[in-house]
């Protein structure tokens, strides 16, 4: 038997391509549950192969409980009999025996060959899909093997893969036998194995894509930065070149657009905007917005947004049908664009200057005039008048050293009585509230001065309400309301 025991684990680590050490595991596997059989299903039994000589020894154990907790005579041993054996055992101690070799007789040899099958194949694609991911290939090609409830089984050589039914581009009628191409978007491991995700929607297909077509990306002379997409519809790419020779745009489309079709044909006939890539944020996001020309654009470092001027020939197009481009545009610079036209922008900086003046002569005291002058020289905080340098403000014609002191000293007051109140509300606000994603002190100074101090009464808003409230965007408002509202569905 031990020599039968070597010869069957190196001929089938050989054959199936899997390490000795699994074959042996999937024998004590199998030995374990035929001398069970013999036994009793519940029985707590193991196996150990000897790797050199092929012997094998079995053993049984119980586990020692209190004597009113014994219940299974199978696994379990009572504390008083334990004791007999072994006077130091504690309860939840196991007490071992050495078991004698079993005659597994037919059935138990045919269960011994059922796991021992399974755990090859289970170690076969694994070692398969290891050998894949070994590979670093993005890309899964093969030809659809069968169709299960809308999502297609994928056979690519000796893997099979998983595109599901939200995974494939809308009104893609997908069929037995087409070949396609997909991205590998993650690995799932459950009870019946590892299985590859593919995706045909996410943006990086695209990024593959391109790379497979284009050369120069893969020689480091071009780079793809980043891309978008409303899943066939229209995507964006942006594209940045390494080496001032090359022009990007025109590498991606390829000679009589011949690798901008190439990928087109694989994503459905996608339209594909290329844009060229940008340090400048404001470049960036005005090259995104093609094929609308920007008037002006005013940068928001705090809130990541801008707010984009075009004017009303141009609106249309730049927000797209259904707002597509202007949301694609968003997605690949990753800033928040809001747009509007030269008279929407200056209605809000009328707007934000009257706010500001009301602001600077509440709390600084001053009258209307001297509040217009502080803004006509760019202050638009409490911040900056508190704290700018006091040199740059007696730049300022008609202010003289004492009026400036005064201003500064007045802004500081205010900032401090406010933080002193934010500190005190923020005492009062619930410790579920503040550990929130997305959630920080002055935001929560913010809510708690509306009455809103737990968990609950945040939730419990609707999002026109925190924005309100907050002046957030919407998205973030979203965002935070939802978080609030997940312990409801636990």
């Amino acid at each position: 038997m031990s020599r039968e025991m070597l010869l069957l684990a190196d001929a089938l680590a050989r054959e199936k391509n899997v390490a000795r050490d699994v074959v042996f595991d999937a024998l004590e596997t199998a030995l374990a549950l035929a001398t069970k059989k013999r036994l009793h299903e519940e029985a707590d039994v193991w196996v150990v192969i000897d790797r050199e000589t092929g012997n094998f020894d079995s053993f049984r154990r119980w586990q020692v409980v209190a004597d009113e907790e014994y219940v299974n005579e199978h696994t379990q041993t009572p504390l008083s009999e334990a004791k007999n054996e072994d006077e130091n055992v504690e309860i939840g101690d196991f007490l071992e025996e050495a078991l004698e070799p079993v005659d597994f007789g037919r059935i138990g040899a045919q269960t011994a060959k059922q796991v021992i099958l399974q755990r090859i194949r289970d170690a076969e694609k694994e070692q398969i899909l290891t050998d894949f991911l070994e590979r670093k290939e993005h890309i899964v090609s093969g030809a659809i093997k069968r169709m299960e409830r809308g999502n297609a089984i994928i056979e690519a050589g000796k893997i099979e893969a998983l595109l599901p039914r939200d995974q494939m581009i809308p009104k893609e009628n997908l069929r037995v036998g087409d070949r396609v191409k997909a991205y590998m978007l993650r690995i799932d491991r459950g009870t019946r194995g590892a299985q590859i995700i593919l995706s045909r929607i996410a943006p990086e297909f695209i990024i593959k894509l391109f790379e497979i077509e284009v050369p120069e990306i893969e020689d480091g002379l071009m780079e793809l930065k980043a891309c978008s997409r409303d899943p066939g519809l229209r995507a964006k790419i942006a594209v940045k070149s390494n080496d001032p020779r090359i022009d990007p745009i025109g590498t991606c489309v390829g000679m009589r657009g011949t690798r901008v079709t190439a990928v087109r044909n694989e994503i459905a006939s996608e339209p594909i905007d290329i844009v060229l890539w940008s340090a400048d944020p404001a470049q960036f996001v005005i090259g995104a917005l093609a094929p609308a020309e920007v008037s002006s654009i005013m940068v928001d470092e705090e809130k990541h947004a801008m707010d984009v001027v075009v004017d009303e020939e141009n609106l249309a197009v730049a927000i797209g049908k259904g707002g597509q481009n202007v949301r694609l545009a968003s997605e690949l610079t990753g800033w928040t664009i809001n747009l509007m036209t030269q008279e929407e922008s200056e209605k809000r900086q009328e707007a934000e200057v009257a706010a500001t003046r009301v602001l600077f002569m509440e709390k600084l005291d001053i009258d209307e005039e001297l509040a217009s002058l502080l803004i006509e020289e760019g202050f638009s905080t409490l911040e900056e008048v508190a704290y700018v340098p006091l040199a740059e403000m007696l730049e300022i014609d008609g202010l003289d050293e004492n009026l400036v002191n005064e201003l500064r000293e007045r802004a500081r007051n205010v900032l401090l009585t406010e933080a002193i109140a934010t500190e005190e509300q923020i005492d009062q606000v619930d410790e579920e509230l503040l550990a929130l994603d997305g959630m920080d002190k002055s935001l929560a100074g913010k809510l708690a001065a509306e009455g809103i101090k737990t968990r609950d009464d945040l939730a419990e808003l609707a999002v026109d309400e925190l924005i309100d409230l907050t002046g957030m965007e919407e998205e973030k408002a979203k965002a935070l309301i939802l978080t609030a509202r997940a312990h409801w569905f636990e």
